[in-house]
């Protein structure tokens, strides 16, 4: 280390040539605001010297491009990307993105701790900063079946790891506010340490109550009211934009000088398709942009208030002493990425060739049998019933009461008010649950979809106008090892395997992206607007959103945190 500070005074005192000099660039101060044509010195993975003249061994000509520091994903489960964590990073690094902070809990609800030591290993092979936190809910919730369980004794080993900062979203926070031992439990592991939050719609003295707990941030904000409150209380606010939860715009307005220490941007769930299309925390900065939010305080809240707000206080700067993660741009206005540097590493496409990522895992976690027609009868009292309601653009769904054909004691699917029947399938070989329930929203007049990917316990959700094309489109998914599988007529439409662990691909990121575009055009053929009908399928599975949910133990009224007869 003495051999580094002595290099590292002598590149910035300008007595030896620099590692890394990155000539006249405009460098856009996050704490003044203002903008300074300059030279940029870097001796290995820092920062050393602002200013003209200094040489360089190897000297990058920014030609007065505009230089900000590395965006930071505040929130993100990597496996939503459904390629590795390594192809993740070849995709999103590029475009900006020097620092992750991972929830792995996808991962970890499919295959425990072996998912969350696969994680790590495949941090420690990136050249993009991956923090991994440990994951706080896993299973989310009692209310369903999760392959996996980690408590407070099995995250305790891991604290010390170099990426780890902390524990991953508090997903369940009815357990927070019932007092439950297990959920405490992890709490009081982490006080004197960081705490991720996840609190939708969360208010008053429940939120005082959660905050109490020291949870420090928050993801799941989708309304200004609430946002303000949260802010006003001290909590950091994680503005998203991912896939289907796009909660920029409702947002915006709360990204201020007055508050953007206090807010950051993240994914959380954005697949290859949005990635190739829009972007990263780039899109978030340029759409920020947009909506009205000051240049300033969209880049301060992409980097520096990001940084601090995890306690990450060597990066989110371009200035001495600061982590060499820079980004040029050719426009501030649209974040047009022009080059990236990440700890003093020039990103090129030669730097993702030929690495060797770990093995994969948990290619067997479809532990289950094949299924019949008849599981997916749903015998009723009457016609009148629970109905969730799909709200585009948005995770939350709503409770509706319908009445739909009934006969035999059985309740159907009417496709021509657009409802069908919504299945969740248990798939980790513990007891085979299947439950069954119906919804309102996809637009799918005939045929089946069917995903291995269920948040967030990950058993397979299926949703169809027939039962025989459910069974159809999981047998399938079963035979593939996982993934999306679309069916119509007892024909397979199209299909994307997902072998690791029932989430991930091994191949590369641009044949998914492929992949999945064909699949988004069958899916639209059957009749859908929905953008991503597999994301929001996923998302039904998920007992900590509100309102109605269905899991493999049957539905959920997750304002009342209690299952209910469908």
């Amino acid at each position: 280390m003495n051999e580094f500070l002595e290099a590292c005074i002598d590149q910035a005192l300008g007595t030896t040539p620099a590692d890394l000099v990155i000539r006249d660039a405009d460098v856009f101060n996050l704490v003044t605001g203002t903008r300074t044509r300059t030279d940029i010195a870097i001796c290995g993975d820092r920062i050393v010297g602002i200013g003209a003249g200094y040489q360089g061994r190897r000297v990058i000509a920014a030609a007065g491009r505009i230089a900000v520091p590395g965006f930071i994903d505040t929130h993100v489960h990597c496996e939503s990307s459904l390629v590795t964590p390594m192809e993740f990073e070849a995709c999103v690094l590029p475009r900006g993105t020097t620092t992750a902070v991972c929830d792995p809990h996808e991962i970890c609800n499919v295959l425990g701790t072996g998912g969350l030591d696969y994680m790590l290993d495949c941090a420690s092979r990136m050249v993009m900063d991956l923090r991994v936190q440990l994951s706080s809910c896993v299973p989310a919730t009692m209310l369903e079946t999760a392959g996996a369980r980690m408590d407070a004794a099995d995250l305790a080993p891991y604290r010390a790891e170099g990426q780890v900062i902390g524990l991953a979203e508090m997903m369940n926070f009815p357990g927070l506010l019932a007092k439950d031992p297990v959920v405490l439990d992890k709490l009081a592991l982490f006080q004197s340490g960081h705490i991720d939050g996840h609190a939708p719609l969360l208010r008053g003295r429940a939120l005082n109550a959660y905050l109490a707990c020291r949870v420090r941030n928050d993801h799941e904000t989708t309304g200004l009211d609430e946002a303000l409150e949260k802010l006003e209380k001290g909590m950091h606010l994680l503005i998203r934009e991912g896939t289907i939860c796009k909660d920029l715009a409702a947002l915006a307005p709360a990204l201020t000088a007055e508050t953007s220490l206090l807010c950051s941007f993240c994914t959380d769930d954005r697949n290859p398709l949005d990635i190739f299309e829009e972007g990263h925390i780039d899109h978030l900065i340029r759409r920020s942009i947009a909506l009205g939010v000051a240049p300033l305080h969209a880049y301060r809240a992409a980097s520096f208030s990001a940084a601090r707000g995890f306690g990450m206080t060597d990066r989110g700067l371009i200035a001495p002493g600061q982590r060499a993660d820079i980004v040029l741009l050719d426009d501030l206005e649209t974040c047009a990425v022009a080059q990236v540097i990440a700890r003093g590493i020039v990103v090129e496409p030669a730097l993702f060739a030929g690495r060797s990522p770990p093995a994969p895992i948990g290619l067997d976690s479809m532990r289950r049998a094949p299924v019949a027609t008849a599981d997916f009868r749903a015998p009723t009292a009457g016609p009148a019933g629970p109905v969730i309601g799909i709200i585009p653009g948005r995770i939350v769904t709503e409770f509706l009461t319908m009445d739909l054909p009934w006969s035999d004691g059985l309740r159907h699917p009417d496709p021509a008010r657009d409802v069908l029947k919504v299945a969740v399938i248990e798939r980790h070989g513990v007891n085979g649950n299947i439950a069954c329930g119906f919804v309102r929203g996809f637009g799918i007049t005939a045929g089946a979809l069917a995903s291995s990917v269920g948040h967030d316990s990950h058993n397979i959700c299926a949703v169809g106008a027939s039962d025989a094309d459910m069974a159809c489109a999981v047998n399938h998914l079963l035979d593939q090892g996982g993934g999306f599988v679309a069916v119509r007529d007892g024909v397979v439409l199209g299909a994307l395997a997902l072998p690791m662990a029932g989430l991930i691909s091994l191949e590369p990121f641009d044949v998914v992206r492929a992949s999945l575009e064909a699949l988004r055009t069958v899916v639209r053929g059957m009749g859908t607007s929905l953008p991503e009908p597999f994301l929001q399928l996923a998302f039904l599975a998920l007992p900590v959103i509100p309102h109605l949910k269905i899991t493999d133990r049957g539905l959920v009224d997750v304002d009342r945190f209690a299952l209910i007869t469908g």
